[in-house]
């Protein structure tokens, strides 16, 4: 692990996101609360919020970062997709990248595992980071056009 202990804590924010693709039947049912297997919205922003609380013991050389928060968020995306949006904030001496990435992925793997028995062909796609901020590294915020900046 990188040594961090002569770095201030400052606020830190990241947010990343994930897209996760199926049948429009399939995904209407989804945004409905429809599906066999219930609330897959509510599991999935359960899980993806539990998976960046323990994003140190799945990602080897990862800091135990004290969280102030994290959010999940689902919002549908053309016909046939669900972008799944993850926000990690704390104040500590590295940032919450890693967290907010694990998050948006367990999340998409919480859809993926609720709409498989009625859309095995789903597929999880484009998880990037979207924004970060905080230390001294400064800001990044990914360019709309799909690129880095």
């Amino acid at each position: 692990m990188v040594d961090v202990a002569a770095k201030a804590p400052t606020p830190r924010r990241a947010v990343a996101e994930a897209t996760i693709h199926m049948d429009p039947a399939t995904r209407q049912l989804l945004l409905d609360g429809g599906l066999q297997k219930g609330e897959a919205l509510a599991v999935a922003r359960l899980a993806g919020i539990q998976a960046a609380k323990d994003t140190a013991r799945l990602i080897p050389l990862c800091h135990q970062v004290p969280l102030s928060s994290v959010a999940v968020e689902f919002a549908p995306l053309g016909d046939d997709a669900l972008r799944i949006t993850a926000e990690a904030r704390t104040v500590a001496q590295t940032g919450v990248e890693m967290e907010a990435l694990v998050a948006a992925s367990t999340a998409a793997l919480g859809i993926y595992d609720m709409v498989k028995g009625r859309c095995r062909g789903a597929v999880i796609q484009k998880l990037q980071l979207l924004h970060k901020s905080g230390g001294k590294s400064g800001v990044f915020d990914r360019d709309p056009a799909g690129g880095a900046s």
